[in-house]
């Protein structure tokens, strides 16, 4: 765990949660997609769908045709950095997108996606044997524990 990053413990039990998860960089993307499923199923959520998108620029499309059918959205990409301007253009447009979404739907999304220098820093965030982060799981935790915050204010 990351110093100053929270230990979220939420029940979820009962939401319906759909991860969105973009398909490049395999390896990176089945930890952070399997530390989500961990993240969930840690919080009780066993309503859990999936679907697989082509890059994290189509996850704000996505996100947004799917957030009216879900409690929540745990939203998973990565992107690394190259030697041309794409990486800029890809993390704002996935960034304002999703957080467009998120706002504009008020359905909570968690946000897990990489934006590295290079492969080894999305390895050690990505939830895998020996990863330093667990950011796949971080983002689903933080999903519920909004979702289950803000029905809490809700009924008071």
């Amino acid at each position: 765990m990351k110093d100053g990053a929270p230990t979220i413990s939420t029940d979820g039990t009962g939401l319906r949660v759909a991860v969105v998860a973009a398909s490049w960089h395999d390896q990176v993307m089945d930890g952070l997609l399997d530390g989500a499923r961990r993240g969930l199923a840690d919080a009780g959520v066993t309503h859990v769908d999936v679907v697989r998108v082509p890059g994290t620029f189509e996850l704000p499309v996505a996100c947004a045709t799917l957030a009216e059918r879900y409690d929540a959205l745990v939203a998973l990409g990565v992107v690394i950095r190259g030697g041309t301007p794409h990486f800029d253009y890809v993390c704002q447009a996935a960034t304002v997108g999703i957080t467009d979404v998120s706002v504009r739907t008020s359905t909570p999304i968690g946000f897990g996606v990489l934006t590295c220098d290079d492969e080894a820093q999305a390895l050690d965030r990505a939830g895998l044997p020996g990863s330093a982060e667990d950011k796949g799981h971080e983002a689903a935790s933080a999903a519920v524990a909004t979702v289950v915050a803000l029905r809490g204010v809700a009924t008071t």
